[in-house]
């Protein structure tokens, strides 16, 4: 435009173009040369105010390529300059380095180099193990005298070359060397007998052991150092094991004191631990024992010994030994209490069998291992007959044979020296061994030779001439009771338990109409049921089958009867034998059924007429009853002096009444007892009965009785019990009834007893008198009703005496029983229960 500066006119346009060009290329810089900063291109704050002023700029013109290639020159000469400084500086301190290391190997090498001329002495021998797990590495060597082998693995197998117990305790060290970096220095010794020292040592990367060889004195020394372990080793082992031992142990100084115990010494003194019992001093043994075990050791240095001392609250018996020198003693207890109770548990049971083989009827002898008698029962001595004092004297078993031979109880051998070394060839045997000895006197013995572990045999004698003679009968009864089956009329089958049959007679066949051919052969019952299911109206052969073939745990053996189909009846029993056979039983009761059946109809009418009897009997007995007691009422009445007099012959007819109506009254009262019981209503007031004072009562209603006729009655009962359970007042009943019996049968000026004893389940009552007694049909019949009997008796009852007196006695549970005859008198014996457990309503 006119008027403007051409230049800045012209180049305005241009001038904004460069400008954006120079910020560009600015830009570019700054991001390819970092180091050089962007101040270099863009210049100082001046210049780029000066950018800005058109008078600094307006004479120089300069080009972006140019400026670019200013400044990579600029950058480059730059990098150049500080990298040659870096690497002069570097190259100086790696020569130095280089002369430090130089000087450190020429070190190392001279290090090295002794240290490997000391390895590889003679005398020593190294073992390195890495600590990362490696292989060890073995370096120097021992002298070969010593026996050290040379090759690495052989080396490192220590049991090969080193004694067995150095070598555990190497590798014990060792292992814990390694795993704990536990040091060590150990003696041990090879197989050649040479002493070598190892150490052991661990580092930070590696675990050392070296062996060294010793020399004379150090040998020496190693050799006693390794004893000292030895002996410090079994030391501790025996005081672990005296220790862990059941058995109080202590040592003592030479005052006496308690130097050490085990624990079982704490526990029998009941001490909190060993080191208290000793230092409290608590003692074992009892103050006599230690001072007699202190006298015994002046003359002697073992001290042996029962001694009985309370452990625990019990009495204990120990075996105490105690060993006793200078420097102090030690002992030890064993506790043989249960040892004792066994010896004598032992001895007692020797005694036992040795009593229980004497009451054997077999004849035992045992013999020692030198052949020598010790023992025999007397079943040995009763068969052989000997003399006692021969056979205590313990004989040998050969000179025995030759006793017995002497004798005559042997029979006669061929060559008698052969045979005798044969029968004692049994104390050289394993097995038992069985002969058969026939005796001259006809005898069989069967003789069993039976070596006993600890040498000795035992020789039992067995006769078996008895067995021997039963057989034969026993087999001849045999044949005789079959021949009496096959006779017998009664139907007999006898059937396994596979239910086979085993035996049976022609008289089954006979009855069940079954062919020969089933009834001969080994038939099942199954087959001979269908053959007789037939013939029977309603078979009972199912029920044979069920308990042939059944498996029930309870077998129970059954009857019953059936009808056949031609009218005949057979009654079958089932009976299970002992060895799981059934027997069978078939009997033709035709006839007896027809018979039985009329004998039933007899017995109903007998019935009934024994019913009406009963009636009538129970009727008048109570229509009686009242007039009787109105009777005696009145005649005791007419005996009063009150009443009135009477002359002396009605004073004899009321007296004469008055006993008439008692004895009716008795009677009558006997018939309502024997009523009341046949009729299951009698009921017995039991309760605790003194025996001496119901004796007594009885003896005392007969006694004018027995004075009328000068008989004496005599009372034992010093051997009867207190009291028993019971009806008083029946009890008092059968006595009287007992005593009136016998005084009407007792002669004149005789004598009746009255005893009571304590029986074996109960009380026991006597009556006997001297009367005539009784025959065998009398005494069948004693005991029924209303069937007097005078056999000699002053009185003729209503026979009812006796039947009260047993109706009595089994409503208590017991038993009359009587012993009579002719010539020795009568005893009646009642037996009661002392606590009966129930009573019965009414007796049988």
């Amino acid at each position: 435009m006119p008027g403007l500066d051409p230049l800045r006119g012209g180049a305005a346009r241009p001038q904004g173009r460069r400008k954006m060009r120079l910020r560009r290329a600015r830009g570019l810089m700054c991001l390819a040369l970092p180091a050089l900063g962007c101040t270099a291109l863009t210049g100082s704050p001046a210049m780029a105010q000066g950018a800005s002023d058109p008078p600094l700029w307006r004479g120089l013109t300069v080009g972006a390529v140019e400026v670019i290639q200013l400044a990579i020159l600029a950058g480059v000469m730059g990098a150049a300059l500080l990298s040659a400084i870096w690497l002069i500086r570097q190259r100086a301190r790696i020569a130095a380095e280089n002369v430090a290391l130089r000087t450190r190997v020429a070190e190392l090498s001279g290090a090295l180099a002794r240290s490997e001329a000391l390895l590889n002495l003679k005398d020593q021998r190294l073992v390195v193990w890495p600590g990362d797990g490696g292989r060890p590495n073995v370096v120097g060597e021992l002298p070969a005298e010593s026996g050290a082998p040379l090759e690495r693995n052989t080396f490192l197998a220590f049991g090969r070359w080193l004694m067995p117990r150095s070598a555990s305790a190497l590798d014990r060290a060792v292992a814990g060397l390694r795993e704990k970096g536990a040091s060590f220095d150990l003696v041990v010794e090879t197989r050649e007998g040479i002493l070598l020292e190892v150490q052991g040592r661990k580092s930070a990367l590696h675990a050392v052991v070296r062996f060294l060889s010793l020399s004379s004195t150090q040998s020496e020394n190693a050799r006693l150092k390794l004893e000292q372990q030895r002996l410090a080793a079994d030391h501790q082992n025996l005081l672990g094991l005296i220790n862990a031992l059941d058995m109080p142990f202590w040592l003592r100084d030479r005052a006496g004191r308690l130097k050490w115990v085990n624990e079982a010494y704490a526990r029998a003194v009941e001490a909190e631990s060993p080191g208290a019992a000793v230092r409290d001093g608590l003692e074992f043994l009892p103050t006599p024992t230690r001072d007699s075990l202190a006298q015994q050791h002046l003359n002697d240095t073992i001290f042996r010994d029962q001694v009985t001392t309370v452990v625990g609250g019990d009495r204990r018996v120990y075996s105490v030994t105690d060993f006793a020198r200078a420097e102090g003693s030690a002992g030890i207890a064993l506790d043989t209490s249960d040892l004792d109770g066994l010896k004598r548990e032992f001895e007692s049971t020797v005694r036992s069998h040795a009593d229980t083989l004497d009451q054997l009827t077999t004849a035992v002898a045992i013999f020692d291992a030198e052949q020598k008698l010790k023992f025999y029962n007397q079943a040995f001595q009763k068969l052989w007959d000997l003399d006692p004092g021969f056979l205590n004297g313990s004989p040998e078993n050969a000179l025995l044979l030759d006793r017995l031979r002497s004798g005559g109880k042997l029979a006669e051998q061929p060559e008698w020296r052969r045979w005798k070394e044969q029968l004692l060839a049994a104390y050289r045997s394993v097995e038992p061994e069985e002969h058969w000895w026939h005796l001259p006197d006809g005898r069989t013995i069967r003789v069993i030779a039976n070596p006993q572990p600890r040498g000795g045999v035992t020789w039992v004698f067995e006769n078996l001439t008895e067995k021997i003679d039963l057989e034969s009968r026993y087999n001849a009864v045999v044949q005789v009771q079959s021949e009496t089956l096959d006779n017998l009329a009664e139907g007999v089958a006898v059937f396994g338990s596979d239910g086979r049959l085993r035996l049976s007679n022609p008289a089954f066949r006979t009855l069940w109409r079954l062919p020969e051919k089933l009834a001969n052969g080994d038939v099942h019952i199954s087959i001979l049921k269908a053959a007789c299911d037939s013939v029977a109206k309603e078979s009972p052969w199912g029920d044979f089958v069920a308990a042939v073939t059944g498996f029930d745990d309870e077998r129970r053996d059954s009857h019953g009867r059936t009808e056949l189909t031609d009218g005949a009846i057979l009654s079958y029993a089932i009976i299970h034998l002992p060895n799981g056979q059934v027997m069978m039983t078939f009997v033709d009761e035709t006839d007896s059924v027809n018979v039985e059946r009329a004998l039933k109809e007899k017995n109903e009418a007998l019935e009934k007429a024994d019913k009406l009897k009963n009636d009538f009997v129970q009727h008048v007995s109570y229509e009686l009853r009242s007039p009787l007691t109105n009777i005696i009422g009145f005649t005791e009445l007419l005996a009063l002096e009150t009443t009135g007099p009477l002359s002396q012959r009605q004073r004899e007819y009321v007296d004469h009444i008055g006993s008439s109506s008692s004895l009716l009254l008795t009677v009558v009262n006997d018939i309502l007892d024997l009523a009341t019981v046949d009729a299951g209503i009698m009921e017995l007031d039991i309760g605790e009965v003194e025996i001496r004072p119901i004796v007594a009562s009885a003896a005392e209603l007969i006694s004018e009785r027995v004075k009328e006729h000068g008989i004496r009655l005599e009372i034992a009962v010093d051997d009867a019990p207190f009291s028993f359970h019971a009806d008083e007042s029946r009890i008092r009943q059968i006595l009287y009834n007992l005593l009136s019996n016998a005084a009407n049968y007792a002669p004149e000026d005789s004598l009746i007893t009255l005893s009571a004893r304590q029986s074996e389940d109960g009380v026991e009552f006597r009556v006997h008198d001297d009367g005539p007694g009784m025959s065998q049909e009398v005494l069948r019949t004693i005991f029924r009703r209303f069937e007097p009997r005078t056999n000699g008796g002053r009185r003729r009852g209503a026979g009812l005496g006796l039947s009260i007196v047993k109706s009595f006695v089994e409503l208590h549970g017991g038993t009359v029983e009587i012993e009579t005859g002719e010539g020795r008198g009568t005893t009646v014996i009642c037996r009661f229960p002392i606590a009966p457990r129930g009573m019965r309503a009414a007796a049988e």
